[in-house]
């Protein structure tokens, strides 16, 4: 997923300092932040790369943030969509088309605004602790481990957990790395090839040690 760059003001010039209303840098600072870290994970994203881009002094981050962890917890961590809706919105489909419903759902989340939040969060995984801690906490816990309970078949958490496996990686594909076709297919490509993994995971017989 592509960011939109920084665009310098009318006459040329970029803006430097403090903006006249503070809670404008404070936007354009988180802003600037998720799609620096989406192009560049948490470790390859400065502070003065995200002030740059936002077109402030970088001293900006600090007085706002305190420093780049904050605002990556604010601009990344806190992901635009309530988790117990995700989750009605997957079973919604009923427990035949659970495999549909993660797809459908997801790739529309990831696709609409929720986009730049997962590349950067993906992105940043390596790097930053807390960004894998709020994948495992997202994914696993607050949205699949309930859609795997909801299917009511054995082994929860291990269905939960291969279904995860299965959503980061068409995410990382889709998303970051931007593998074509992949990265351009409609939705309805992609629920026909990736929703029947997914329904074995929730719903088949995973076998047996």
């Amino acid at each position: 997923m592509t960011s939109t760059p920084h665009r310098p003001a009318a006459d040329g010039s970029r803006r430097r300092g403090r903006r006249p209303a503070g809670q404008d840098t404070r936007a354009a600072l988180v802003a600037a932040a998720r799609a620096e870290f989406a192009d560049s994970g948490f470790g390859g994203a400065t502070v003065r790369a995200i002030a740059t881009r936002a077109g402030v002094d970088a001293a900006m981050v600090n007085h706002w943030f305190g420093g780049k962890d904050q605002l990556f917890a604010e601009a990344v961590l806190q992901l635009p969509f309530d988790f117990a809706d995700v989750v009605a919105t997957v079973t919604a489909y009923g427990r035949d088309r659970l495999g549909e419903g993660i797809v459908r759902t997801f790739v529309g989340l990831w696709d609409g605004a929720g986009g730049d939040r997962f590349t950067a969060l993906v992105r940043s995984v390596a790097s930053n602790p807390e960004a894998m801690h709020t994948l495992r906490a997202v994914l696993v816990a607050r949205v699949l481990g309930p859609v795997a309970a909801a299917a009511d078949t054995d082994q929860p958490e291990l269905r939960a957990s291969l279904c995860a496996s299965q959503v980061i990686g068409l995410g990382m594909a889709r998303y970051v790395a931007e593998f074509e076709p992949l990265c351009s297919a409609d939705p309805d490509t992609i629920v026909a090839a990736v929703a029947p993994t997914l329904q074995r995971y929730l719903t088949g017989d995973l076998g047996h040690s």
